[in-house]
């Protein structure tokens, strides 16, 4: 038995460690096994995690390259998701967590938000959102024939599949 839980452990972290891969070689465009630290927030959001700015940052802060700042080299990231992955850190919020706060945000009841609304909540309360996120946002929750943000079906877009 306890070789097969170690058999059951290897696997996951070989594929851990592949998954990790894939995401890093995406943004590896020099194939020379660095990436652009401004790169490194997409990279881990791909692998299912959502930290905040500042637990990025902390994130950089310990695997930025300090001979070469401004970029990340891939053993360090995959230590580092590695045993992020492994921890289940930085988990999204449920489907049903995220409706809730989509529910306190529209006053009225009326199951939709407007640009203007969720703009000025995206950018004024809490963690603001910078411009180009708003943007971004915006583009995939406003839905094209109302010009309203009909939340319960982007919800249901942005939860994320356990892996």
């Amino acid at each position: 038995m306890a070789d097969e839980s170690k058999e059951n452990a290897d696997s996951l972290i070989a594929d851990i460690h592949k998954r990790i891969t894939e995401a890093f070689e995406i943004f590896d465009n020099e194939n020379n096994k660095t990436v652009d630290v401004r790169e490194v927030g997409t990279i881990i959001r791909s692998l299912g995690c959502c930290p905040t700015e500042a637990e990025l940052t902390d994130m950089l802060v310990e695997i930025e390259e300090e001979d070469e700042a401004g970029y990340i080299r891939f053993e360090k990231f995959l230590g580092l998701m590695t045993k992020v992955l492994m921890e289940r850190r930085y988990k999204p919020s449920p489907e049903d967590v995220l409706l809730k706060a989509f529910l306190v945000l529209d006053q009225d009841g009326k199951g939709y938000l407007t640009q203007d609304e969720l703009a000025k909540y995206m950018t004024e309360d809490g963690e603001p959102f910078q411009q180009e996120e708003l943007e971004e946002m915006l583009s995939a929750a406003v839905d094209p024939e109302k010009g309203t943000i009909l939340y319960k079906e982007y919800v249901s877009r942005m939860a994320v599949e356990e892996v």
